[in-house]
């Protein structure tokens, strides 16, 4: 491609020693770049791009776009206000704007995410298309998966994704977007069809300074969509069901409490923990030629919980808007296994033990409300303290654990700092350890803490009788959680199946580590 055309796709303050050249790639990381590539200097948080320009000549970059204009360097330098917007443009202009040619579903929430993309894509293969998932665990391209990075690539790897999709003839792609890809522009040149918000609660709040930055933010991708797109909208989530006259798109809103939506979840029954329901389109809404009517049809879902439920809501309205038919997301999520470490049953004999990720407020709110619809003796939560998430997170995750105790009926918690099982930069600090242990203290709740995960889960697993639950809740420090459990059993009692005991574990990504 043509310089000039190239850059044709932003907006040049300046130009240093501009020639008329071919450019064969685009690369923003001086080790990626090969002869005949223009290199983007971005700045990011821990390092300047513009520090790797020499390198990036070395390489073989023939033009730069810049922030500054870098002296000693004879290539060609283009000056822009801010790199990260253009190195999205440039990526979408240089793959030709992918998105145009996909059905692009963008799904955010601050929970939930990973699950509603990936229940999302399994309705729309069952239907029959050929489909992309770009989120946490890995990026799809019809049959062949890569391990993901980000949560939301890089915007120009993004854009590469996206054009391998339009490539192997891929319809639909269901695609996680964060609020940090939100932010950074890492979505800037993406054309959605269909987007999603389904909850917002306090996480991330030390990436983007405040709370109100970080739903700011994270609306974005309802607020900015267009005319001819969709935004499905939960009312019965308060920052959700504010944006319902904040976007041009046409909006579908469900509730499960909420009745005052397109779509309604009624005659909800969780008592095994597993939802039943009848989904009720209350509100007549039309797709291009479909038109939905009042009517109503019933689902068994195959993943448990109450968050499972409001993944699944967006999960069908997304279907319907896609035009599938009720009977494919019927069968799909009477069948779907779910994500890993989302209120996943990994053992389920004498006494049941779920593993559960149990990241913020919001989410160990939602978790521990489906307890409360559950049959079960007596509740064993082992939680690993959060770590490096700083005092105001913990003292949230902790506040709302206690909350819950005298409503489940446990005044009674094992924790652990997995002092063993996470990385230097998921460390529990002293301030962190004091903050939760404080809380509990005060709601009269004793904690039983131990340094390491084993210790913590072999003590509960010492206690559980016949009927009882163990929740195995946390984030990075109870990653390897199952595992380690199901190890135990095995040791405790010899006679078990192990192809049946390990199960659970055998789809699991990246050993037993899952990015939050």
């Amino acid at each position: 491609m043509k310089l000039e055309t190239l850059l044709q796709s932003i907006q040049v303050k300046d130009v240093m020693n501009d020639q008329d050249l071919n450019i064969y790639g685009v690369s923003y990381h001086s080790q990626k770049v090969t002869n005949g590539h223009l290199f983007v200097c971005v700045r990011g948080y821990k390092t300047d791009g513009h520090k790797y320009l020499a390198q990036a000549v070395e390489k073989g970059a023939v033009a730069a776009v810049v922030e500054e204009f870098q002296e000693g360097i004879d290539i060609p330098q283009y000056l822009v206000e801010d790199s990260r917007i253009s190195l999205a443009r440039l990526g979408a202009h240089f793959y030709n704007h992918p998105s145009k040619k996909l059905n692009m579903i963008g799904i955010t929430a601050t929970n939930g995410k990973t699950t509603t993309s990936y229940m999302t894509n399994a309705i729309l293969e069952n239907e029959g298309f050929k489909t992309g998932l770009i989120g946490t665990v890995s990026i799809k391209i019809d049959d062949t998966s890569i391990p993901s990075d980000l949560t939301t690539p890089e915007s120009l790897d993004l854009q590469y994704y996206l054009n391998e999709m339009v490539e192997h003839d891929v319809s639909h792609v269901s695609m996680e977007v964060s609020s940090q890809a939100l932010e950074m522009h890492r979505v800037e040149q993406v054309d959605y069809d269909i987007v999603t918000l389904n909850n917002v609660s306090r996480e991330h709040i030390d990436s983007h300074g405040s709370f109100e930055k970080y739903f700011e933010v994270k609306s974005s991708l309802i607020r900015n969509a267009s005319e001819n797109s969709f935004a499905v909208l939960n009312l019965d989530c308060p920052y959700s069901s504010s944006l319902v006259n904040a976007t041009k798109a046409q909006v579908v809103t469900f509730g499960v409490k909420s009745k005052d939506g397109h779509i309604h979840c009624k005659n909800l029954d969780l008592s095994t923990g597993r939802a039943k329901f009848t989904v009720e389109i209350l509100k007549t809404f039309k797709v291009r030629d479909t038109e939905y009517i009042p009517g109503e049809f019933d689902i068994e879902l195959a993943v448990p919980g109450l968050h499972s439920v409001y993944n699944a809501m967006v999960a069908i309205t997304v279907a319907l808007l896609s035009n599938v038919s009720v009977s494919t997301i019927q069968k799909t999520l009477k069948t779907f296994g779910g994500v890993e470490r989302r209120f996943e049953f990994i053992f389920e004999d004498d006494f049941k033990i779920i593993d559960d990720h149990f990241a913020n407020a919001g989410n160990i709110n939602v978790t521990l409300e489906t307890l409360k619809f559950m049959d079960y003796k007596k509740l064993h939560l082992v939680y690993a303290i959060r770590g490096e998430r700083g005092p105001t997170v913990n003292r949230e995750n902790a506040d709302t654990i206690a909350e819950w105790a005298p409503k489940l009926g446990f005044n009674e918690i094992i924790a652990t700092k997995s002092i063993s099982h996470v990385t230097a930069k998921d460390k529990v600090t002293d301030e962190e350890q004091r903050v939760f242990e404080e809380v509990m203290d005060q709601a009269g709740i004793k904690v039983q803490l131990y340094d390491e995960l084993p210790d913590a889960i072999a003590k509960a697993l010492a206690r559980a009788e016949e009927g009882d639950l163990i929740l195995l809740a946390g984030c990075q420090g109870m990653d390897p959680g199952a595992e380690i459990a199901l190890h135990q059993i095995e040791k405790l009692n010899a006679d078990i199946s192990k192809e049946k005991l390990f199960m659970p574990l055998r789809n699991r990504v990246s050993g037993q580590t899952e990015i939050v």
